[in-house]
């Protein structure tokens, strides 16, 4: 049980509307002199203006003036758990070559795949461990994470496991997505990979409850195709398992149309997204999972969130924090990069970032919003409200704050 609290600020920034949020609705309402509390669950039990604050609850300890409340950030993609870092890849890609060139190298996923292979399972959970404890410094309560890098049948199962372990260690939140299809393994061609996930690593991983959702990176020069997302589709829906898409990341190749069709819960990255890919998004129950850090990494070109945003798609925001194309976790320098690249206001990207990315993990029922009745995951942030978040790039706002009720400190202590 966690001890129940209360906290007062000088202001409060929060969705107040269950998401999914869509065009005006992504935001979030600021309540000035305001208050929350938890119980000794760890639930929040008010959240308004201190003058509502319950008399006969705790007394509320005073956040400094200069700080505000917010939701913990929910990042919806990630790819932990993975162990060992690829910088010289990042400055062969600084000095000219290509993603695809890269991986063609044997860099790359196959290469992850390699590093995962050789550690042990502790030496990959006290990575990741590392990691988590650091997005959660940087605000992060929530999480998803990410299989991928197996080179097997067994060996995704083993990331999946490491993933589910993984969770039970840290004080967030977390789900687990089974990237089926994220690189065709070595030895394998790319059919009988297809044949493998869909017949034996999608069941499997079902029937040992190991993940919450299925994904699958539409390619086509380097992954996977149309046809594969439709086989990937068809076997997560046979196991009532959600359907993820990497979708049009490098190239237009309509997979985020297809996505669409497939009845995905959400289609990722999008940097070349069309016309129609974002028209099909405004219409449908799939969100756009934006991840303007990976586009930074990348030097690509943004993803047309301004689009996404005015046509009525659902838009979440995440770090895509991985060892090759993203080596960020920071929620905060997400946010920043993506008022800038993507052209997303401040407070549009702290609600994509909190509300919307919960509903795409199916979590909006538990957190992503400070309201009652919701984990108390609350950050204590510098500054006087959501604009701060985005006007220093790199800096950590996060002063401290409540995570299931229980208090974290400046680095997340």
């Amino acid at each position: 049980m966690s001890p129940a609290g209360a906290l007062a600020a000088p202001r409060l920034a929060t969705a107040t509307t269950r998401p999914p949020l869509r065009g005006a609705a992504l935001t979030v309402d600021v309540i000035e002199d305001a208050a929350l509390a938890w119980d000794d669950e760890g639930v929040l039990s008010y959240v308004g203006p201190r003058r509502g604050l319950p008399a006969d609850g705790p007394a509320p300890e005073h956040v400094p003036e200069g700080t505000w409340l917010a939701p913990g950030f929910v990042d919806p993609h990630t790819h932990l758990p993975f162990v060992g870092w690829r910088a010289d890849e990042y400055a062969a890609r600084l000095a000219g070559a290509t993603y695809a060139g890269v991986q063609g190298e044997g860099g790359g996923i196959p290469r992850s795949a390699r590093m995962l292979a050789a550690a042990s399972d502790e030496e990959v959970l006290g990575f990741a461990e590392t990691l988590a404890a650091e997005m959660l410094a940087h605000g992060t309560t929530a999480f998803e994470c990410k299989t991928g890098y197996g080179d097997s049948v067994e060996a995704e199962l083993r990331q999946a496991r490491l993933a589910r372990a993984l969770g039970g260690r840290v004080a967030q939140t977390t789900t687990v997505t089974l990237l089926a299809c994220h690189a065709v393994p070595s030895g394998w061609s790319r059919a009988a990979w297809v044949e493998a996930a869909t017949s034996e690593l999608i069941p499997a991983a079902a029937a040992e409850g190991l993940v919450d959702a299925v994904d699958i990176y539409v390619e086509p020069s380097i992954a996977f195709t149309l046809e594969d997302l439709a086989r990937v589709a068809a076997a997560a829906l046979a196991h009532g398992l959600p359907l993820r898409v990497h979708a049009d990341q490098l190239e237009d190749g309509g997979a985020t149309a297809a996505a669409v069709a497939a009845g995905a819960r959400a289609a990722d990255h999008l940097n070349h997204a069309s016309a129609a890919g974002v028209t099909a998004l405004a219409a449908a129950e799939t969100a756009a999972v934006l991840l303007p850090a990976s586009t930074f990494c990348l030097g690509a070109a943004p993803a047309p969130a301004r689009a996404l945003v005015d046509a009525g798609a659902i838009v979440a925001v995440g770090t895509d924090a991985n060892p090759g194309t993203s080596p960020v976790v920071s929620v905060p320098e997400t946010i920043a990069i993506g008022c800038r690249l993507y052209g997303l206001a401040p407070a549009e990207a702290l609600a994509a970032a909190t509300a919307n990315a919960a509903w795409v993990l199916g979590l909006d029922d538990r957190l992503g919003r400070l309201a009652p009745g919701l984990r108390a995951d609350v950050l204590i942030l510098e500054g006087d409200g959501p604009d701060h978040l985005a006007y220093r790039p790199g800096h950590d706002p996060v002063l401290g704050g409540v995570v299931g009720g229980m208090r974290m400190g400046p680095a997340g202590a």
